[in-house]
């Protein structure tokens, strides 16, 4: 297996390990992730019209994954804390269901789409919480990673 094929957290005796970034030069960093929590139409209505009792799903489902970008490092084991310098959470509204997109950046010697996937992961959990009094059929997914940009040092 060449170097480029190993997994970089998991050592030469198949152990899991945390990558060694100390030599690593830091470079500005983004990624953007994407996911969709499927709903029944009446629910989509009740969250357009403010009408689920645990208050407002979109401004609460936005937070809520802004802070979850934030407790990364703590919540995936091999995952290095990271200097967020900006996450943001989109949320639309759509016929059967909620859209999330997530941007995340920092200046770091490492990624931050990690940070991207979780932010629309809680934001999709966030939602589920909230409705799952009035909707029993709601199913989260696909969430993915639609782009991940590095600046090269000069």
């Amino acid at each position: 297996m060449s170097e480029a094929d190993r997994l970089t957290h998991v050592d030469r005796q198949g152990k899991a390990r945390m990558v060694d970034v100390s030599t690593k030069t830091a470079v500005r960093r983004s990624a953007t992730a994407r996911g969709f929590i499927a709903l029944a139409p009446r629910t989509v209505q009740l969250v357009r019209e403010n009408g689920i009792s645990k208050g407002d799903v979109v401004s609460v489902a936005k937070i809520a994954g802004i802070m979850g970008a934030k407790q990364t490092a703590v919540l995936i084991p091999l995952c290095h804390q990271v200097e967020i310098e900006f996450v943001d959470v989109q949320l639309t509204l759509q016929q059967d269901g909620v859209a999330i997109e997530a941007v995340a950046r920092c200046t770091d010697k490492t990624g931050i789409e990690m940070e991207a996937l979780t932010a629309v992961s809680v934001a999709a959990l966030t939602v589920y919480d909230m409705c799952k009094a009035v909707d029993h059929q709601m199913r989260i997914g696909p969430i993915e990673l639609v782009e991940k940009t590095k600046e090269r040092p000069d």
